[in-house]
């Protein structure tokens, strides 16, 4: 009778414990009562009605991330190409969650291959190629009205992948290559210009500089030509002014000794000489000079003659 007790005792333990329900953080427990919904349960302590209520789903209310694989779509151009997508979702309803949809995931995943033809088929391959923005803006909001009365939000749809056709990859392929070579073709010849007008520059710049040194040096001779003239013209003159301020000493001198007007005149006429040095063609002489020098010239003549006797 005592293990009997003590085994009722011990049941009675392990349901009430049962009935004791801990929901962790970023979940929620939808519960039952006798198959109907009873209520969703949020993060913290519950109990519940022994034998009559149960669990029925529990939900993650964190984001999740599902990645499709590859779905077949045709282009508005009639071009067959594979893609898949990644879609980053959130449930917002429990209850919704529970009893919206079988299988909430499958669902997803075809209404996601679905939404995609749907979009793709009006578009072109190179449109579709170049346009993953807008496809992915076009899904997600497609998605979200879709899931909406399922108790998940869409929050992303991103094309992971887009694989066209083998042949289309060659043609692309080979596209690239020949927009590369257009572009190595383009710059090598910039800068085959570039360096032409730089060296055409440079050639007219030592030109220029060229030019500048030779009507520099040209000035300078000029000038150095202009300066030895001037240079000789002054020794000259210096030469000029020396001989005859000799000779005006000499004079001074001889008429300081006494010497009569005959003497003054014929040292007068050496002083002409002098001055003419061998390069005058003409000299000019005062008249009362010229009478000295005829008599010079007489007596000259006349010592000559006795001379030869």
């Amino acid at each position: 009778m005592g293990w009997a007790i003590l085994v009722i005792g011990i049941l009675i333990i392990l349901v009430l414990a049962s009935c004791v329900k801990v929901v962790p953080q970023a979940h929620a427990y939808v519960v039952e009562r006798l198959g109907a919904y009873q209520g969703t349960w949020s993060v913290g302590l519950h109990i519940k009605m022994p034998l009559l209520d149960k669990v029925a789903k529990k939900v993650n209310l964190k984001e999740q991330v599902v990645d499709f694989a590859p779905q077949p779509v045709i282009t508005k151009d009639n071009v067959t190409m594979r893609i898949d997508t990644v879609v980053f979702f959130q449930i917002t309803d429990p209850k919704l969650f529970a009893y919206g949809v079988e299988n909430p995931i499958m669902a997803i995943e075809n209404l996601t291959a679905t939404t995609l033809r749907n979009i793709i088929g009006e578009m072109e391959l190179d449109q579709t190629l170049t346009s993953r923005e807008v496809i992915n803006t076009k899904m997600r909001a497609s998605l979200d009205i879709a899931t909406d009365p399922w108790g998940i939000k869409v929050n992303r749809v991103e094309l992971k992948n887009i694989i066209p056709p083998a042949a289309i990859q060659d043609a692309m392929e080979k596209q690239m290559k020949a927009e590369r070579e257009r572009r190595e073709a383009i710059l090598r010849a910039e800068g085959e210009k570039k360096s032409t007008v730089l060296v055409a520059e440079g050639k007219k710049e030592s030109a220029i500089l060229e030019a500048e040194a030779e009507k520099r040096s040209a000035i300078l001779r000029a000038e150095a030509e202009k300066e030895k003239m001037i240079r000789e013209a002054e020794g000259e003159a210096e030469a000029i002014l020396k001989v005859q301020q000799a000779t005006a000493d000499g004079i001074r001198m001889i008429r300081e000794a006494g010497a009569d007007q005959a003497v003054l005149t014929l040292k007068s006429l050496e002083a002409f000489e002098k001055a003419a040095d061998g390069k005058a063609t003409k000299i000019i002489i005062p008249s009362e000079i010229q009478g000295v020098a005829g008599l010079a010239a007489s007596l000259k003549e006349i010592v000559a003659k006795d001379t030869a006797r």
